[in-house]
């Protein structure tokens, strides 16, 4: 994949609406494209993001595939942003006025993240099923939601 569907400033957009400023910086290309490579080509194929890439389907690139890559990238990155890493090594970022927060509420979040990622993924997944006939470089039985899957904490294989 030459370039992004999606810029990092698209993604702070569409899946940090918790009101904190992130700078587009907090998130390179290369986290972008692991989180393609992990949570999206293995459901829509390489065929298809070329497609997109090239300017074929925009309505389902922005209504669905930009979403999920971006709430799947804030799942990727969001540890990162959790604490502060240099010379030094990792250690949690905290000011005056400003307390880091504890384990339990981190973990509450990256469920909430996780879940919220999964679901756009799933509706995505089911756009391009009732889709399938009008983009040809989509193949359903290489979906690996069609093979495999963990909804409500059970993993399915299909």
């Amino acid at each position: 994949m030459e370039q992004n569907i999606i810029s990092a400033e698209e993604i702070i957009a569409e899946a940090f609406t918790d009101g904190e400023y992130i700078a587009p910086a907090a998130i390179s290309h290369s986290d972008i494209t692991a989180a393609i490579e992990r949570w999206i080509l293995p459901i829509t194929g390489q065929a298809l993001l070329a497609a997109i890439e090239t300017g074929l389907y925009q309505d389902f690139a922005t209504q669905y595939l930009r979403p999920a890559i971006a709430a799947f990238t804030r799942l990727e990155v969001q540890p990162r942003l959790n604490v502060a890493t240099g010379q030094l090594g990792l250690s949690l970022p905290r000011t005056s006025y400003n307390k880091v927060a504890d384990e339990s509420m981190r973990h509450e979040l990256m469920t909430a993240l996780k879940r919220r990622a999964y679901s756009l993924r799933r509706r995505m997944s089911r756009y391009l099923d009732a889709n399938a006939a009008s983009m040809p470089e989509y193949n359903p039985k290489k979906n690996i939601l069609k093979r495999c899957c963990c909804d409500g904490g059970i993993v399915q294989v299909h």
